[in-house]
Order: C-alpha cells, then sequence, then structure tokens
C-alpha cells in the first residue's frame, strides 16, 4: 500500500511537471512569433521612413530641374533671338557689299543688248538713230525697279554713286569710255525682269519706237566681277 501511495504521488508530481513543461512552452511558442512580428514591424517603419525622405529628396531636385530647364529655355530663346539679329546683320552687310560693288556675285539674270539703229539716209538728225544715255539710264533703272541686285555695263560694274554721259560716239560710264554695243548685264529673277522690260507701253517698246536695236536673253548664270580701285 505504501509502495503504491509513493507511485501514485509520484505520478501526480510527474503530471503536474509535464503540464508545467508544457504550458511554458506554449508560452515560448506565443511569444516568439509576437518578437518577430515587432522585430519586422520596426524595420518596415525605418525603411518607410527612408522611403519618405527620398521621396522628399527626390521632388526637391525635381523642382530644381524644372527651374534649371526652365532658364536653359530663357537662354535658348534669347540666343536664337540674338543669333536672329546677327543674321539679320550679315545679311544686310552683305547686300550693301554688293550694292556697293564691294563683292564678287553670281546669280541667273538677263542681258540687255542696245545697238545704233539701221542708218537711214532720208533721216536728216543722225542722233535720232543711236544710242544715248538716256536709253541706257531707262534700262538700267527698269532693271533695279525690277529687283536686280547688280548691274553692269560691257562688263563694268555699276555702284551707288555711278554716272554715265554721252561723249561723241561713245558712253562713259564712271568716266571709262565704252563704244556700242552697249551689253548691259543684271542679276535677279529673269522672269521678273524679262517681263518688266516687255510690258507693253514699256522699255522695250520706247526703244524701239526710237530706232533703236533692243535684243534680250535670260542666263542661267552671270559672274560680276567687284569694282576696283578706291
Amino acid at each position: 500500500m505504501r509502495k503504491r501511495g509513493r507511485h501514485v504521488i509520484l505520478s501526480l508530481v510527474c503530471l503536474v511537471l509535464g503540464y508545467m513543461i508544457a504550458f511554458s512552452y506554449q508560452i515560448t511558442l506565443k511569444k516568439q512569433p509576437e518578437t518577430i512580428s515587432n522585430s519586422q514591424w520596426e524595420r518596415d517603419v525605418k525603411l518607410r521612413d527612408q522611403l519618405i525622405a527620398q521621396e522628399e529628396t527626390n521632388r526637391e531636385l525635381q523642382k530644381e530641374l524644372n527651374k534649371k530647364q526652365n532658364k536653359l529655355l530663357e537662354i535658348e530663346k534669347d540666343l536664337s533671338q540674338e543669333e536672329q539679329v546677327f543674321f539679320n546683320l550679315a545679311e544686310d552687310a552683305e547686300k550693301y557689299r554688293i550694292f556697293l560693288g564691294k563683292v564678287k556675285v553670281k546669280g541667273k539674270g538677263v542681258t540687255v543688248t542696245l545697238e545704233d539703229g539701221q542708218y537711214d539716209p532720208r533721216e536728216e538728225n543722225i542722233n535720232n538713230y543711236i544710242v544715248h544715255e538716256h536709253h541706257v539710264f531707262n534700262v538700267i533703272n527698269e532693271l533695279y525697279v525690277s529687283g536686280a541686285t547688280a548691274v553692269a555695263i560691257n562688263g563694268q560694274r555699276l555702284s551707288h554713286n555711278s554716272y554715265i554721259v554721252c561723249n561723241g560716239p561713245v558712253i562713259e560710264v564712271d568716266g571709262n569710255p565704252h563704244p556700242a554695243p552697249f551689253v548691259i548685264t543684271a542679276i535677279g529673277d529673269p522672269d521678273i525682269l524679262s517681263s518688266a522690260l516687255n510690258i507693253t507701253g514699256g522699255v522695250k517698246d520706247m526703244l524701239v519706237n526710237e530706232n533703236i536695236t533692243f535684243k534680250l536673253e535670260e542666263n542661267d548664270e552671270i559672274i560680276l566681277d567687284p569694282i576696283l580701285g578706291s
């Protein structure tokens, strides 16, 4: 009986001890996930804070980039306007050089040849069928008005202050004598120049009526050298 009592007590002690061990193990298992979850949560919060800070930095950098881009656009706009101004100045300077006869020019144009009319023994005044300076003037003025950029007489380039005068059987251009026929070359749009000269009642009709031989030719290329001298 005593031995049985001891076994019973020992069994109860073992049972209680086993229950306590099992209970402690369960508590340990319950606490462990909570510890891992807390650690993971703290890490997530830290990463989130870092991400927010990085996004804020990116926004500030984007704002700064936008400002730089706007500034760059303003600079490019100013440069384009300055470039256009310089281009216009260079273009004007080139036009002035051409107008003054300082540079060689090449382009399409026309050639007008003026010759004395056929001699008529019945005509008492010889001046009625020869080319005079006003005939040449009329052709040159019409060419300039029609857009000619450069004009020459018998190869001599005209400038803004050129003069033409009759001197007996020849015409002097800036003091240089030129006999007939007078070949006037002009650079410009051939169609426009030809139309202006051939217009009804225009320069051509006037010259023909005054017994001047008038010839007009369109050219694909005319080269005029610059004016020599001062």
